[in-house]
């Protein structure tokens, strides 16, 4: 595919942190481009560059911040693929109406992810899961659709996860350590997070546990419904005072028991599903197996494979459950916009975001990562 394919794509909560994020991985995108901006009525109307207060390391893109951002609603300048960033206290009825207008919404936002029609996807780990897109939108009497990626912690504890399917996952015992940008901006008060730790993260506990069955689930009827896998996840999740970076601590009891070292090499020699999965923003590795004793290191390791691969470390025997290691994931582009960006990727590898997309009774360059 080309760098002249490029299809223009519309971005929804495009002033919040994430919304950045998004812009910031769109730019220079091989197969996408940036080309409508929506958010809240307070931005709607003004430049780009003037609505948003700007708080990533890299400026904003010269191409964006001129851009009018539109209202959250489909209009007739709207591109047919949307990436939503949108606060989960409006994201639901903002996508469903997208959906129903016939654009292909790409979310980040929790509010559909656990719908029984709507995919939940990690390429590597469930590409398979896209089958419920025509399910979903007979169902629902819509021309477009909602594709959905996890939460940021989930979405490292499933990459980490999904090599270990051979030796059958039973129970899963995770603790998180998530960065204070998970919380947005303005985030989390200073006098509470530094020098400390907040033992609760509104809704992520459940979140992981649900999440994490669903992504290692096996489509059923047909390809209309997933079952979810019969592990049981137990989370606790914290706060801490690091920029970037969710940290996991896990701990899984396996049905085969394999010894640590055998976990090591399933780890390190796991490869995308389907296999040889080619998309700009796919790493060749997603998941990185780490040396020593005092690893993964977060400043560095979060950006394994441009932010977009996961970082193992400590992989080593667990007394009660059988196998325990740590995981780092980049919250903002693997847990987030990279995610979204990276369904697209492999939806329109699927053939889903062209042609006849947008009738009801259809049935359906240069990486960034390394």
């Amino acid at each position: 595919m080309s760098s002249n394919d490029q299809l223009p794509v519309g971005l929804l909560g495009a002033t919040g942190m994430v919304g950045q994020q998004f812009a910031l991985y769109l730019d220079g995108h091989p197969w996408f481009r940036l080309a409508w901006l929506g958010a809240s009525g307070r931005s709607a109307g003004r430049p780009y560059g003037d609505a948003v207060r700007w708080v990533q390391d890299r400026p904003a893109p010269e191409g964006v911040a001129g851009m009018v951002v539109r209202p959250a609603a489909p209009d007739a300048d709207c591109p047919r693929l949307v990436f939503s960033a949108m606060d989960a206290s409006v994201a639901g009825r903002i996508e469903r109406a997208f959906a129903r207008a016939g654009h292909f919404v790409v979310s980040n936002s929790r509010n559909h992810r656990l719908d029984p029609d709507v995919p939940l996807v990690v390429p590597e780990v469930n590409a398979e899961h896209v089958e419920l897109i025509p399910h979903q939108r007979r169902k629902r009497g819509w021309p477009g659709a909602i594709v959905t990626n996890p939460n940021c912690s989930t979405i490292t504890l499933a990459l980490a996860l999904a090599p270990l399917r051979p030796f059958g996952i039973r129970r899963v015992l995770v603790t998180t350590l998530q960065a204070v940008s998970g919380a947005g901006y303005p985030g989390v008060p200073a006098v509470d997070v530094l020098g400390n730790a907040i033992p609760f993260v509104g809704g992520e506990e459940d979140k992981i546990q649900a999440e994490t069955r669903k992504l290692l689930g096996t489509l059923r009827g047909g390809g209309g419904a997933v079952e979810p896998a019969a592990v049981t996840v137990s989370a606790h999740c914290n706060r801490v005072a690091t920029v970037d970076g969710h940290l996991v601590c896990a701990s899984v009891e396996l049905e085969a028991r394999p010894s640590p070292a055998e976990v090591r090499d399933a780890m390190a020699g796991f490869r995308a599903r389907p296999q040889r999965l080619a998309l700009p923003t796919a790493p060749q590795r997603p998941v990185r197996v780490a040396e020593g004793e005092d690893r993964p290191q977060p400043r560095r390791d979060a950006m394994a494979g441009g932010g977009m691969a996961v970082t193992v470390g400590r992989v080593r025997e667990c007394p009660v459950l059988g196998v325990k290691f740590t995981a780092l994931g980049h919250n903002t582009i693997r847990g987030a916009a990279g995610a979204s960006v990276l369904n697209a990727e492999y939806l329109r590898t699927q053939g889903r975001l062209e042609g006849d997309f947008v009738s009801a009774a259809a049935d359906p360059g240069r990486p960034h990562a390394g």
